[in-house]
């Protein structure tokens, strides 16, 4: 988003194809939340007393605590890990430091019915447990995975890389002149950490703690296997128990009041706060070397995320899919390809409009673009419940114009050509999923140097050939990263897929939940191995970005 117009090409022209595409496409992206901000001020009062009567306060509750219990263990285990790999030296620093991203891979609901599997009554420690001591059922006490604690350790494990990363990013740019007075002032190590080090990397850990309390709201597949009742689950059971959506709508548009408030917190964090440090050297160039019984603990304590969160499942995925589930057949060939093609084609869809995005706020200065753009990419921020009603009900609208349209003046019946079909899921990704492709493909066109343009333009091109000829294919490398990293989302997509799928129509991911929800765990690992090992690719893809940069600024 930082990559602004430049003057020396900014088109003078006051509306130009560019603009006018930026404002419709930002228009277009941002139905889904203007339909939910409407139903909730328009919505029926009873339903919305029989709501607060009933299950409201249980919604937020859950939610509040949820995020309470997943914002302190992202920052227990996200902070002191990008400090150690950081700024201290010990065995096996190098390795842990990109392995700690490797959770990302695995999408919450996935390691929530892996841990399931092996922790349950009948799962093989219980049964371990059982035959060594010989209790039976209720004579031995042991942690109940299907509860909140249990959802609130499954997404602390997969979330801390949010705060890592960030923590992590702060951490390096610190520099060592700042950190070495302090230590001639007397401060210990543990006072630099918590007085200065901490402090400094304040809003970058805000950040991070954001985004994964954003991901915790939006979660639906583990809070819904492990009883939860959240916003997220009750936006769900209210649209396909009561079918209401009105109601449904309402729950969404408190859920966004919560994503509002999150956000607002995040931009108060950074408020008049500005941490420079250019020119200094780097923190991370002099690191604090740990040997001994502390390069020990601090490699453990680095370890065992990894370990719990990526390692353990994968490995049990990995036996259950070889050894215990079914063979996979034609059916689950059929499922990878609906996955696959259907992620494909919103990731060339996402891309194409971000490069449309990101070129009009290069050639255009003006507020209204850069408004536009911004608008383009809120749908990040919301979970992807809110924005499969808020699609739903403006295409089935649409749709229902058509037929009678079509019926008045021919007297044939249509069916349904947006809500119901592909269309629909393809538009809600692309809400969805914007923001990510923006912040791609703005930061590789950021890299491009303005002479470019003007050595176009000064050879008789086009905006239009600018962009085509010179622009995409210096960019072939972040447009490539873009479309992985949509395509990647797109296949773990949960709640949007299972509202807006066409009927008949099945992912990966919602044959996953379909399996696990019928209590066939094993079953399910196939398709939850394949979605894990496919999203491996932009975590690695990651890493090595991580380190190149690292490696560049040593």
């Amino acid at each position: 988003m930082a990559n602004l117009a430049h003057p020396s090409f900014a088109s003078k022209s006051k509306w130009n194809w560019l603009k006018m595409a930026a404002m419709l496409i930002a228009a277009i992206l941002a139905l889904p939340i203007l339909v939910v901000v409407i139903n909730v001020l328009t919505g029926d009062s009873e339903v919305w007393q029989h709501l607060y009567q009933t299950v409201l306060t249980e919604y937020i509750s859950n939610s509040l605590l949820l995020m309470l219990g997943v914002g302190t263990g992202v920052l227990i285990i996200g902070v002191p890990c990008a400090w150690l790999t950081s700024m201290c030296d010990f065995s096996g620093r190098a390795f842990l430091s990109w392995a700690l991203l490797l959770p990302m891979a695995v999408p919450a609901y996935i390691i929530a019915y892996t841990y399931t599997g092996v922790l349950d009554f009948a799962g093989p420690v219980q049964t371990f447990i059982r035959e060594l001591t010989g209790w039976r059922y209720g004579e031995y006490w042991f942690f109940e995975i299907r509860s909140l604690g249990g959802a609130i350790v499954m997404l602390t494990l997969v979330l801390y890389p949010y705060v890592y990363l960030m923590s992590r990013a702060a951490f390096l740019e610190q520099s060592e002149n700042t950190l070495e007075v302090s230590r001639t002032l007397g401060y210990s190590g543990r006072a630099v950490f918590f007085k200065l080090a901490l402090p400094l990397a304040r809003p970058a850990i805000v950040t991070g703690l954001t985004l994964a309390l954003m991901e915790t709201l939006a979660d639906y597949g583990t809070v819904q296997y492990f009883s939860v009742n959240t916003f997220t689950t009750g936006i769900l059971r209210t649209f396909y128990g009561f079918g209401d959506v009105a109601a449904a709508s309402q729950l969404a548009g408190v859920l966004l009041i919560f994503v509002a408030v999150l956000i607002l917190l995040e931009r108060h964090s950074r408020h008049r706060i500005r941490y420079h440090a250019s020119g200094l050297k780097k923190a991370s160039s002099r690191r604090i070397v740990l040997s001994g019984g502390r390069g020990l603990m601090a490699c453990i304590f680095c370890l065992f995320p990894i370990l719990v969160g990526f390692l353990i499942p994968v490995s049990v995925l990995a036996y259950w899919a070889i050894f215990k589930a079914e063979m996979p057949g034609t059916n689950f060939i059929q499922l990878a390809w609906n996955s696959f093609y259907l992620a494909a084609m919103a990731s060339l869809i996402v891309v194409s409009l971000a490069l449309v995005l990101s070129y009009a706020i290069r050639l255009n200065s003006g507020k209204t673009v850069r408004a536009s753009v911004g608008i383009a990419g809120l749908g990040y921020a919301l979970p992807g419940t809110i924005i499969a009603i808020g699609t739903i009900v403006p295409l089935a609208w649409l749709d229902h114009r058509i037929i009678d349209l079509v019926k008045h003046y021919s007297g044939d019946r249509v069916g349904l050509i947006f809500s119901g079909t592909l269309v629909a899921l393809l538009f809600a990704y692309t809400v969805r999923f914007m923001a990510v492709s923006l912040g791609a493909v703005q930061n590789g066109l950021g890299k491009i140097k303005p002479s470019m343009d003007m050595a176009g333009r000064s050879l008789g091109m086009s905006p239009f050939k600018v962009l085509t000829r010179i622009h995409i294919p210096l960019l072939k490398g972040s447009v490539l990263t873009a479309i992985l990293i949509v395509f990647v989302d797109v296949l773990k997509e949960l709640p949007a897929t299972l509202v807006l799928r066409p009927f008949n129509f099945n992912t990966l991911a919602v044959r996953a939940f379909e399996l696990a929800s019928d209590e066939r765990l094993v079953d399910a690992a196939p398709a939850s191995l394949m979605i894990v090992l496919v999203g491996l690719v932009p975590v690695i893809l990651l890493s090595r970005s991580i380190s190149s940069r690292t490696d560049s600024a040593k």
